[in-house]
């Protein structure tokens, strides 16, 4: 590697041509770059006291041998600046050739030294080379063409940009101010320097480049430029297209992520850590390969999350899931997408699928379970299908989840169901849409209603409604006036607005003449007070929970599918330490608030210590002759620890799971120790959001 201080303007100089490789993002100044590059040019032009301003690096290495007499150079930091600058270059040329002069520089110097190669053929013509529109774009601009329909509206933009300021500006104090923009020239050596360790360094500061820009660049960086070419054209671009723009610059580092959880099994990585995680996970994978597999769940993807499916069906229901904003459960659906791709289950299974884990995350959310273990759930819930007894796998791993990770069931679900706020439940507009179509061949449009509440939000209530509702009216208008009971969809709210119910009931547009379901039953009753409330409250929560219904499997079949705990053959008998005395009272005070903590917590006697598990062990106990020494299964970093009762053991031999040792000798420890205790337990039920 050379690295040396030159002037942008030397850089640009002699028969040579800088490529910009085809997996490089676009050209993506804006009028605000623009703007500061000019101001500075403008800055250090007009006076002499300045000599130079620093504009950033320029990183390159040769394509090809650069002895030809064009020698070729692929960009691998810098192009953002060199473009820009070349655009002020060619605007220059533009003004110069317009009012025909000739100083400070003549327009067939900049166009020799700074544009084009005078005796290059083809492509290498041009000193830059850029990729897709903007290549064609750039070439058109400088060829006087008229760019075509899908020309590169950035290159157009800035490049109209300069030429507005050029039609004013003073030239010389221009021209002076371009050739005093200064770089750091980094040359590298092809087969020597590693041009993907540069491009990270480079990019560790100022605007972070995103991680699938980090992991683009990491695959085809180190290629032949023609196989980078076929690779981006049949693999990455596809997946662009795919997205879209803006979904790709949104939304992909989100679907890396859960590609690298389906595909290492690591269900706790971090936005920040997508990039690393993958070049772990690909260093021993055939590159076509791996981009073949990136591509397939590119597509499972963006059918789910952007709505890009042509199955009407699976639309709808991949439609339901966004608007639940369950996207947590994409790495289980992703999987399973593939299976059917693969015809290992059937459309109708799948579909079944997918309206289960659609009832799950909304139970949960009716019943107010913490979120923070659907991450974990679906991220790991592959490992409990059976293949070849696909949809009845997927239902007994859905009914022997607990605690934290449980599937509510009906009694759960339709009391809490009818005793919520849904009016300020915010999926609000899924549960009445899903409440109004289930069951319709033809779907009705939710956003066209309004919600209504039957008994008015108004705390000023008419005589009428006081009288209906009875003398505990204000008590009943508190309790019940967001609950599933009072709310239903209208077309006519501001005509029914805090009318008495035998108006709203039979005025044109009213609860009789209402084509919706979720009114059924309203036109014929005759008050609404509480015991309607409730009756129709009752009514519908029967009617969610067949809407979003809860899996059944005869018990002898879920029975087979419990994880049966092994015998071990040991006891509290086999631990000699614990048999008696302070250590054996000190034990039972410990296991008595450990199984205490949630009801999927066991406790298991191996030979050398004593295991507590939910999925898998959280802590561990060595029994020793005067204390009890725990393991807690949690990275040192990650614990709380204000106390400071935990040492460090990442990396040293012992008995026990993780790399946190605790020590507890004295019963007065043990609210402070069962403190630890517990967030090794949440973390291994829930991760939170990973972030």
């Amino acid at each position: 590697m050379k690295a040396q201080d030159l002037p942008l303007t030397q850089l640009l100089q002699g028969s040579k041509q800088f490529i910009i490789p085809i997996f490089q993002r676009t050209y993506s100044w804006d009028r605000a770059n623009c703007e500061q590059l000019w101001k500075d040019i403008l800055r250090v032009g007009s006076t002499d006291q300045l000599d130079s301003h620093f504009i950033g690096s320029a990183v390159y290495i040769p394509e090809q041998d650069t002895s030809a007499a064009i020698s070729r150079w692929l960009v691998i930091d810098g192009q953002q600046r060199i473009t820009t600058v070349t655009l002020l270059l060619m605007g220059l040329m533009k003004r110069l050739e317009a009012e025909g002069l000739e100083e400070p520089i003549s327009p067939m110097e900049i166009e020799d030294y700074y544009l084009k190669n005078r005796y290059g053929k083809g492509d290498l013509k041009y000193k830059m080379l850029l990729t897709k529109t903007d290549k064609d774009t750039l070439i058109a601009l400088l060829e006087n063409k008229e760019p075509g329909e899908n020309a590169s509206q950035r290159i157009l933009d800035n490049y109209a940009f300069f030429k507005e300021r050029l039609a004013e500006a003073d030239l010389n104090a221009v021209y002076t101010g371009i050739k005093k923009l200064m770089i750091v020239d980094v040359r590298l050596q092809q087969g020597i320097d590693n041009p993907q360790m540069i491009f990270e360094s480079m990019n560790s500061t100022g605007k972070a480049l995103t991680q699938a820009d980090l992991i683009r660049n990491f695959v085809l960086m180190g290629l032949d430029h023609d196989l980078q070419t076929r690779l981006y054209s049949d693999y990455w671009r596809p997946m662009e297209v795919a997205f879209g723009a803006d979904n790709y610059i949104n939304q992909f580092d989100e679907f890396m992520r859960y590609f690298l959880v389906i595909h290492t099994g690591n269900h706790r990585i971090r936005k920040d850590e997508v990039y690393s995680e993958f070049k772990v996970y690909s260093r021993s994978l055939d590159v076509e390969k791996l981009l073949a597999r990136l591509k397939e769940f590119t597509t499972y993807y963006c059918d789910m999350a952007l709505g890009r499916g042509q199955d009407k069906e699976l639309a709808n229901a991949f439609h339901d899931i966004r608007e639940l904003r369950a996207d947590v459960c994409y790495p289980l659906l992703m999987e399973v997408y593939q299976d059917y791709q693969n015809n290992h289950i059937s459309k109708e299974e799948f579909l079944e699928i997918i309206r289960m884990v659609e009832s799950y995350v909304f139970r949960r959310a009716v019943c107010d379970i913490p979120t923070n273990s659907l991450r974990q759930t679906f991220a790991t819930f592959g490992r409990r299908l059976k293949k070849d007894r696909y949809l009845e796998s997927v239902k007994a791993a859905f009914l022997l989840l607990q605690s934290y990770r449980r599937f509510p069931g009906e009694s759960e679900f339709t009391q809490r169901i009818k005793e919520r706020n849904l009016y300020n439940f915010n999926r609000r507009s899924y549960w009445l849409r899903r409440m109004e179509n289930h069951g319709r061949k033809e779907r009705v449009y939710v956003q066209d209603y309004t919600i209504e509440h039957i008994l008015p939000q108004n705390d000023n209530l008419s005589h009428e409604w006081k009288t209906m509702l009875g003398p505990e009216w204000e008590q009943v208008h508190e309790t019940y006036l967001h609950t599933l009971g009072n709310l239903t969809l209208t077309g006519y709210n501001s005509e029914l607005s805090d009318r008495p119910f035998s108006d709203k009931r039979d005025m044109e547009g009213g609860f009789a003449d209402s084509p919706l379901r979720l009114n059924k039953g309203l036109g014929t009753l005759h008050k609404w007070d509480e015991e309607e409330i409730k009756a129709r409250a009752n009514t519908l929560a029967v009617k969610a929970a067949s809407v979003w219904n809860e899996p059944s499997l005869d018990a002898s079949i879920l029975d087979a599918y419990r994880e049966k705990i092994p015998e071990t053959g040991y006891s509290i008998d086999d631990h000699k330490h614990l048999l008696e005395g302070k250590n054996r009272e000190l034990f039972e005070a410990f296991r008595k608030e450990v199984l205490a903590l949630d009801p999927c917590v066991t406790e298991e006697f191996l030979k050398l210590y004593v295991a507590y598990k939910a999925e898998t062990n959280f802590v561990d106990i060595v029994p020793q002759a005067s204390r009890l020494r725990l393991s807690l299964n949690m990275r040192f970093h990650e614990i709380d620890d204000p106390h400071g009762l935990c040492d460090d053991v990442t990396g040293l031999g012992r008995w026990g799971n993780g790399d946190i040792q605790v020590s507890l000798s004295e019963l007065d420890q043990l609210p402070a120790v069962m403190g630890l205790i517990r967030q090794s337990l949440e973390m291994q039920l829930g991760d939170g959001d990973n972030q």
